[in-house]
């Protein structure tokens, strides 16, 4: 997973950040509200953690601030010294997922880190097959297909497309996705993503015609969505009940 902190405390930061790479993940520290939100339009991630007493802001304006501007609901977990019940219940009520009062230990908060994980079905297994709608992908071959049949593709497209179906409903930034995609390579521009989706768009069928909306979100990057289900003739078929 890649998992934002925004921790005024230094030291409970990095304490933080170790706890969770050491499991694994990935993480992205944050001291102030500015930072995070400057940032945050620019990656992607998979959970986020939240200090509630900070310089200037307070983590309950963050999430609300978050709820708002992102469209899938993203992981939150409030961790803070507050630990009043009208303090837990605002948060809660404000959109948070899980709430845990200063001081915390290593095993319950990676506990409760894998629980959100659970919820919200995040994965980082890149070698699984997914399914989805008329598509399969397998990842461990490089292998796509369509209504069974293979389609024909470049390395980056294949991955590009594992990418946006393994996260339907998910804003994947421009940035996020030529770091998993490309690679980091300093000299590739975020025209290249557009370049490459715009192809995807139609090689895959990813239209509304076709029972597929893949967007572009202002300011962030894409996200895939599904209208409707395929027929078993392989042509869209509305998932919604008729009036």
């Amino acid at each position: 997973m890649r998992i934002a902190i925004l921790e005024d405390d230094e030291a409970q930061a990095e304490l933080l950040a170790a706890w969770i790479e050491e499991d694994g993940h990935s993480t992205s520290v944050f001291f102030t509200a500015d930072d995070f939100q400057a940032k945050f339009s620019q990656q992607a991630f998979d959970l986020l953690i939240l200090d509630w007493i900070l310089p200037k802001s307070s983590g309950l304006q963050v999430l609300r601030w978050v709820r708002q501007t992102v469209e899938w609901r993203i992981p939150v977990l409030f961790l803070t010294r507050r630990d009043a019940e009208t303090d837990v219940v605002q948060a809660l009520e404000a959109g948070a997922d899980d709430y845990m009062a200063k001081p915390v230990s290593r095993a319950v908060v990676l506990a409760r880190l894998h629980a959100l994980a659970r919820r919200a079905k995040l994965s980082e297994d890149l070698t699984r097959t997914i399914e989805v709608a008329e598509f399969r992908v397998n990842q461990s071959e490089g292998v796509l297909t369509r209504f069974g049949e293979p389609v024909t593709m470049t390395e980056r497209e294949f991955r590009l497309a594992y990418m946006l179906l393994s996260n339907i409903g998910r804003v994947l930034s421009r940035e996020y996705l030529l770091k998993t995609v490309w690679g980091k390579q300093p000299n590739i521009a975020t025209r290249t993503v557009d370049t490459h989706v715009s192809r995807l768009r139609q090689k895959l069928g990813l239209t509304p015609e076709h029972g597929w909306l893949l967007k572009a979100v202002y300011q962030h990057g894409y996200r895939l969505e599904q209208l409707s289900k395929p027929s078993a003739q392989g042509k869209p078929q509305s998932s919604k009940a008729s009036a």
